[in-house]
């Protein structure tokens, strides 16, 4: 790999500093725990849209959709489009639950739908989903910024690490919005000059893009035969075996209303919106801006397969083939390719993608931690700004678990533990969707029903997980794989769960409770605000 010149050093020291000024700008306004965590509950529309957006839009969208053009085609994106359908009913009929009562965290509905005890239980397992998630995005990127600059792991971790966590804990969700919006427009240039480079550099430019990708079939539905090596277009029918273009936009759909009813990071951002009218637009915003930038970074990989076929690279060649991780492909693109200057633009909009992630991450850990956990159980009663400076420290404590598990992983087998911690968050957070959807569209259960649910979700996740891993017997893993792809494990998951915790909601005795505005069946028309 190449080393960053000194402008590019001098263009990331200065996005590095600029985003930890904006820490101490906005840390004036984070003094109660209503501006620590919802800004207040004051921002337009377009400004949540746009932070949405940047948190959407991770370093996976920018190192891994490239690497999926470049290897195999547009199977994926089939998960991509689905967001439009998951985006309409979310803003039709999840946004009323969490807009009325003015909650801060997604899971104070849990509480009123099926008890306390179903809330903590999705509180804990979201925060340790989110340290897991926190400290593999980390890592990724410590990865990335060592082949790009030569810069040591450990350092790397630090830098991108400390600087995220400074302008997160001074500044709260403010700091978080704000950043995301700035780190946005970054990350969009960074891929615009990447693309720009490439037609360029080609010597047909963009026809000759388009006509060698068409012939070789990049722009279809397709995925990579493992057993030929060679791209096979994917069936279209209904299946568990194998992955077909129905039951792709099926996982998508599953996937994005798992996004906008559970996920605290998403729910948190529209609560913070000055109305539900501009929770919604937010919502639409961010979806139009990331259905065509994921469809766009899979096309920077179609064009980089372009650039190596018409100027062979043996590195290049070794990373389609998959002897190298075709992950290297973008890295490797800016540091040899990029002219002087636009390299470091492009790697500060790689931190950019990652850092607007890690720091949602962080401060929806702490809105969940302090609002579900510490101040419902553990400690009530005390002043708002006790709560903040306890929020603050939640988000201090989850930064170093990050830094602190990026490095373990950095210290390690990074191939097998990068697998296992996919593998167990995917466990713990079984069965959320399926969790809320119960409570959305049914009037029947209670925190007795859902624990059966819950198991299931759980055991199921966990067996598809270990199977993958390696640690069942081979008759029990082989099974599964024969009968079973694992893309499906979420859906099968939260089908189960909702299932089960009907059936069991039917058998249990009913006990009275009041269930106005928590079901799709008994809102009672009061207006949003």
């Amino acid at each position: 790999m190449g080393q960053l010149r000194l402008i590019d050093l001098l263009l990331l020291g200065a996005y590095f500093i600029s985003m930890a000024l904006m820490g101490l700008y906005f840390a004036r306004n984070a003094k109660s725990t209503e501006g620590y965590f919802v800004g207040n509950r004051a921002y337009p529309g377009w400004l949540i849209g746009i932070s949405l957006f940047g948190t959407t839009i991770s370093s996976i969208t920018f190192v891994g959709y490239p690497a999926d053009g470049f290897k195999t085609a547009y199977l994926r994106y089939l998960i991509c489009i689905m967001l439009p359908i998951g985006v309409f009913i979310a803003t039709r009929y999840f946004v009323p639950f969490f807009r009325r009562g003015k909650i801060t965290s997604a899971f104070e509905y849990l509480e009123g739908r099926f008890g306390p005890g179903t809330r903590v239980y999705a509180a804990s397992v979201f925060i340790i989903a989110q340290c897991i998630r926190l400290s593999t995005i980390q890592y990724l990127v410590a990865l990335l910024m060592n082949k790009v600059t030569g810069w040591d792991v450990t350092t790397c971790i630090l830098v991108g690490g400390v600087v995220t966590a400074f302008y997160t804990v001074a500044g709260g969700i403010e700091a978080v919005i704000w950043t995301d919006f700035v780190q946005s427009v970054i990350l969009t240039a960074g891929g615009v000059l990447i693309l720009v480079v490439i037609v360029w550099k080609l010597p047909g430019g963009l026809g000759q893009m388009l006509s060698v990708a068409w012939t070789d079939g990049k722009f279809a539905f397709s995925d990579l035969n493992t057993a030929t090596g060679q791209l096979q277009p994917a069936p279209w029918g209904i299946s568990l075996r194998e992955k077909t273009v129905f039951m792709m936009l099926i996982v998508g759909l599953f996937q994005w209303l798992a996004e906008y009813s559970s996920n605290q990071e998403v729910i948190q951002k529209y609560c913070a919106s000055k109305s539900a009218g501009e929770a919604r637009s937010a919502m639409w915003i961010c979806c139009w801006c990331c259905v065509p930038t994921w469809g766009y970074f899979l096309f920077i990989g179609t064009a980089l397969y372009v650039f190596y076929k018409v100027f062979p690279d043996p590195l290049a060649a070794d990373m389609l083939s998959g002897v190298r991780k075709a992950e290297e492909i973008l890295p490797y693109f800016v540091t040899t390719k990029m002219p002087v200057g636009t390299a470091g633009i492009v790697m500060a909009a790689v931190l950019a993608a990652a850092m607007s992630s890690m720091s949602s991450a962080m401060n929806s850990i702490s809105a969940v931690a302090i609002t579900d956990i510490y101040k419902r159980h553990l400690t009530r009663g005390r002043d708002d700004r006790h709560y903040v400076l306890a929020a603050k420290w939640v988000t201090l404590v989850s930064s170093i678990i990050m830094i602190g598990g990026a490095y373990w992983l950095a210290r390690t087998d990074s191939k097998t533990l990068l697998h296992l911690s996919t593998e167990f968050a995917s466990i713990i957070a079984g069965g959320l969707l399926g969790l809320y959807m119960l409570g959305f569209l049914t009037t029947r259960g209670d925190g007795r029903a859902v624990v059966t649910g819950i198991l299931f979700a759980v055991a199921f996740s966990a067996y598809v997980s270990f199977a993958g891993l390696g640690w069942l017997p081979d008759s029990a893993a082989r099974a599964l794989t024969e009968r079973f792809d694992t893309y499906y494990t979420g859906v099968i998951g939260n089908m189960g769960m909702f299932v089960l915790g009907f059936i069991m909601a039917l058998a249990l005795p009913q006990k009275p409770r009041n269930l106005t505005n928590l079901t799709i069946w008994t809102q009672d028309g009061t207006p949003l605000d």
